[in-house]
Parts: structure tokens; sequence; C-alpha cells
């Protein structure tokens, strides 16, 4: 099954794919990721062009997976999804893969993502160069509203609370 981890940065993406996937023995593919492996910095741009790139060998590499052991859970994480093309995009590759697919979109309060930005930015933990809340609030105004059935998931609520409405969402969609 492939999983579109969607939504604005900074509202846990990251976080619930890492811990779904350990609890699944399922895998992560990240685009910030992909991107750090195949550009120096000085090639790295975050633009659509770049972004849709990665997106493509990560589907790439969601096949291979698949065709290896097809009952592996893909996440495919470090991407909005906040244009529909993108979302369409993924569910026509997890068609050819004969993969099924589920979405679940994070959601949370703006503060919380603010904070969550901030303390990455400290930290320099996220690999992303370009994302603090100015994106998150850009990113927010061209968001396109994900019309495929999807699972919204509160990350303001307990990790644990989260995990369980992602987990039984990946055996019966809302």
């Amino acid at each position: 099954m492939i999983i579109l981890m969607a939504g604005l940065p900074g509202t846990g993406k990251s976080t619930l794919a890492r811990e779904l996937a350990m609890r699944t023995s399922g895998r992560v593919l990240g685009k910030d990721e992909f991107r750090h492996a195949l550009f120096t910095p000085e090639e790295i741009e975050y633009s659509t062009r770049q972004d849709d790139f990665c997106q493509g060998l990560m589907l790439q590499a969601a096949g291979y997976l698949s065709a290896r052991d097809p009952a592996k859970l893909i996440f495919l994480d470090g991407r909005p999804f906040s244009r529909r093309y993108q979302i369409e995009n993924v569910l026509s590759a997890a068609d050819s893969l004969y993969q099924s697919w589920r979405i679940l979109e994070c959601v949370c309060s703006d503060e919380t993502v603010r904070q969550r930005l901030e303390a990455d930015a400290n930290r320099d933990k996220h690999p992303a160069g370009n994302r603090d809340y100015s994106l998150y609030l850009q990113v927010r105004s061209r968001f396109e509203e994900i019309l495929a059935p999807k699972t919204l998931i509160d990350t303001d609520q307990p990790l644990e609370d989260c995990l369980e409405r992602a987990l039984a969402a990946l055996v019966n969609p809302d």
C-alpha cells in the first residue's frame, strides 16, 4: 500500500510517518532525503520542478519496493501535496503498481506549527533549508482541498491518539 502523508509544513507528517513505519515494518520515502542525496547544496533550489522530479523518483522507488514485497507499506513524506495534480500523480502510480493507497492529512493549530518550526530551526533538525513559518503561510494560501478520500489526523492530539487513528485508517479508510 502507498500512503500519502499530506499536510502543511510543520503539521507532523514526518513524525507520524516514521512512527507508523516502525509499527508496521513499513518504509518512509522522504522528498527532502531524496533531494539531498541527489543534489549538492548549490544545486538545491526548492522549486516545484525539483520537487516533482524527486517525487517521480520516489514513485519509482515505491514501485521497486512494491515489486519486491507487495505487502510493504510505503509512506510518501516530505511534500504537503498542496496541489491536486501531485496527489493524482501518486494515485495513478499506485494504480499502475496494483497497490492500494491511503491519504493521511495532518492538521494542527497555527500556534503548534509555529512552535514546531521554530524548534526544528533552533536544533537544525530538518533537512529542508526553506522550512519556516512564512513557507507555511505561503503553502497554506495556495493549498488546494484534497478531494480524494482521506483521513484527517489532528496532530495537536497526543501522538498515540494520532497513531491509533492512522493505523485504523490503513485498515479501513474513513
